[in-house]
């Protein structure tokens, strides 16, 4: 199969409200939730999308003709490339009933480990989900990363409890879902945490520690200040608030505040490879894609996802190559230009 036939496919199985986009660039379900959409007004996912389109790259062929290295080393851990799954949750609400999201992770955790990437998985109201993950990722060596909610601490500390059990390779959370009524509706002290109460919660953890939902370099500090081992800038996909800025227009300020002091990936609108060469000259080591993958794997399971990593990997590579950078070191500031 190649990729468009891999959309085809899924047309005849997601939605209603995802409509397999030739690109998923957040229009055609803009505010539409249940859904792949934004928050009202529901225009920031497309804003993530486009302002990657408004960077340019630097092309340079006066260069040895070599074959790019993509390869990315993740908490001591070689992945193949600096791309890895983002996670989602409330799979069949959203996307339709092929999948729920004991099934699509199950899926996921694998294509992803034998692609040489890394999934994180979601989590929610069914502990099941999160101990679903666990049991999947022990298949593969405990290879991935699930992503807490910001659940009140005793909570928190009990999924904790299992990953540490289960000796998995990373955790973390998703402090931008506090605004989430789950959430709202739990007491005492479930959404948003102070960098105290973030620090217990990374120091409990036996392995790194992952905050996700970081969008300004206050935040950013604050979590280096926690102990969290790396961030994700991100704004949740529009999901949790409108009106916010993309995750490319912060990620300079936040790379210039933490850089060097803890490892940063970014989501946000990243559909290709070039995108992926974008943000790394930005300063993010590492990148999240979460919608078209989900797309990809309705379309046709494990071999949708190869089919897509395919393509955003190509991608990736083409892009060094006429950029003249040999390895991911290589991508720097100097190779975009913004006008």
């Amino acid at each position: 199969m190649n990729y468009q036939e891999v959309l085809a496919a899924a047309r005849d199985c997601v939605g209603p409200y995802c409509k397999a986009c030739p690109v998923c660039n957040g229009r055609a379900c803009a505010n539409s939730m249940p859904g792949p959409g934004s928050k009202a007004p529901g225009n920031v996912a497309a804003r993530n999308f486009d302002k990657w389109q408004e960077i340019c790259v630097n092309m340079d062929t006066l260069c040895p003709n070599t074959e790019p290295d993509i390869s990315f080393e993740f908490f001591g851990r070689k992945f193949s490339a600096p791309i890895f799954m983002a996670p989602l949750g409330a799979i069949d609400l959203h996307y339709g009933p092929k999948y729920n999201d004991i099934a699509y992770n199950t899926i996921l955790i694998k294509a992803a480990y034998e692609y040489g990437l890394m999934a994180l998985t979601g989590d929610g109201v069914n502990p099941e989900i999160m101990k679903a993950s666990v049991q999947d990722m022990n298949k593969v060596g405990g290879v991935g990363m699930p992503i807490i909610k910001p659940w009140n601490k005793e909570a928190v500390f009990e999924k904790l409890d299992i990953l540490n059990e289960n000796h998995i390779f990373a955790a973390g959370m998703d402090v931008d879902g506090a605004g989430l009524p789950f959430l709202k509706a739990m007491n005492p002290n479930a959404g948003s945490k102070s960098v105290d109460e973030m620090r217990e919660i990374t120091a409990y953890a036996k392995m790194p520690f992952v905050i996700k939902g970081i969008m300004t370099p206050a935040g950013a500090q604050k979590a280096v200040d926690a102990g969290a081992a790396a961030i994700v800038v991100s704004n949740h996909g529009g999901r949790v608030q409108g009106g916010v800025p993309s995750t490319a227009e912060v990620l300079p300020s936040i790379v210039r505040q933490v850089k060097g002091q803890i490892t940063i990936l970014v989501d946000g609108g990243i559909r290709s490879g070039l995108d992926v060469f974008r943000a790394l000259a930005l300063g993010a080591d590492g990148v999240l894609i979460g919608r078209p993958v989900l797309t990809a794997i309705y379309g046709a399971g494990e071999e949708g996802y190869r089919v897509y990593m395919d393509k955003i990997i190509g991608e990736l590579k083409g892009t060094m190559t006429m950029c003249g950078t040999a390895s991911l070191r290589d991508i720097t500031e100097e190779k975009i230009w913004q006008g």
